[in-house]
């Protein structure tokens, strides 16, 4: 094989040796695990709000987020479960920044080992904060060391057809979001949910397992590379795929970034909290359908926008996106307000 073995990695028993976690920090990301579980099966009334950076960096923004946020998360705790977006490996179309995990520093060389305790670190140091974290599964065997700090996983546009991904997604014990693909075809979304509620058997360490199968695999609407897909009538689709494939505890989170907020071929990351409300208008007079979404995925910072880190000037250190680009923490803040209201009226 065409590789160069650069230096051995720490083992997952070895980050977690390094780097632990309280045993306050892993009892809530078990509450975390069941209030999650119950908003998306029914029995919490709640929405979920995902919210965060695009990418994990730099460190001291991210927690300078975390904190205004965990004390956000206490005030509309009555009506929305807050979790953040720490994500810390980046999907690319071509090539890129892959995130913190492979690159802690985006303008050095790639260093894997640092990427493991930078990330781990900062995990650790949101979740003791109170916050249950969310991020995407882009690199399957990046999940030791991580997956036991995580309250709620995505698997990524492209990687939803991969049977290797969902195969991992029914061993998650956690809720996991199956993102549509990014051609938009919601009856392959569907059957990724399919596939991760099912248990499979695979070699896994050197033994042969049989996954569990995740009953609370959901779907997230992200838009497609011709459309948005958060409309009433993607959604009435996807409730009839759920009916007729007969899906355990059917559930929409909407991702309002992404291909659901570019407007005339440009991304607006400030339609995002448009399209929130939008949605949630949308749906009043749908009792049905607006049973079925139980919450939104945004990216947000704590400044607007985005920074090219590679223009050759100074990078903006203090939470301004390096990927793409995010709402503000006014912005934001005053958006959880917002749904929080609407959402406590029924």
């Amino acid at each position: 094989m065409a590789y160069e073995i650069i230096k051995k990695v720490p083992t997952s028993d070895e980050i977690i040796q390094k780097i632990p976690l309280s045993i306050e920090g892993y009892a809530s990301i078990q509450q975390h695990h069941r209030e999650i579980e119950d908003i998306l099966s029914g029995k919490d009334s709640r929405l979920l709000m995902i919210v965060g950076p695009c990418s994990a960096w730099p460190d001291t923004a991210v927690l300078e987020y975390a904190k205004s946020l965990a004390e956000l998360s206490k005030q509309v705790a009555h009506s929305i479960k807050i979790v953040m977006r720490v994500y810390i490996q980046k999907p690319r179309t071509v090539k890129g920044w892959t995130g913190p995990i492979n690159q802690p520093d985006p303008l050095a060389e790639p260093d894997i080992e640092a990427g493991i305790w930078y990330c781990r670190k900062l995990m650790t140091q949101v979740v003791e904060m109170g916050l249950p974290i969310a991020d995407e599964c882009l690199f399957t065997h990046n999940a030791r060391g991580f997956q036991e700090l995580l309250s709620w996983v995505a698997i990524g546009a492209r990687s939803t057809e991969d049977q290797e991904h969902r195969i991992f997604a029914s061993s998650l014990d956690c809720p996991v979001g199956m993102k549509n693909p990014t051609h938009g075809s919601l009856k392959i979304a569907v059957n990724s949910i399919l596939a991760a509620q099912h248990p499979h058997y695979i070699v896994f360490d050197g033994y042969e397992v049989k996954t569990a199968g995740n009953k609370y695999a959901h779907l997230v609407l992200r838009g497609s590379n011709d459309s948005s897909n958060y409309g009433v009538e993607y959604i009435a689709e996807v409730n009839e795929l759920f009916k007729k494939n007969q899906v355990v505890n059917p559930a929409i989170i909407v991702d309002v970034s992404h291909d659901n907020c570019v407007i005339d071929g440009v991304k607006d990351h400030n339609e995002q909290a448009n399209i929130v409300l939008r949605v949630i208008e949308s749906l009043k007079e749908q009792p049905e359908l607006k049973n079925l979404v139980k919450g939104f995925m945004l990216e947000s910072f704590i400044k607007e926008g985005r920074q090219n880190a590679e223009s050759g000037n100074p990078i903006d250190m203090s939470g301004l996106s390096i990927t793409d680009p995010c709402l503000s923490w006014e912005s934001t803040a005053k958006l959880i307000l917002e749904v929080a209201k609407q959402h406590a009226k029924g």
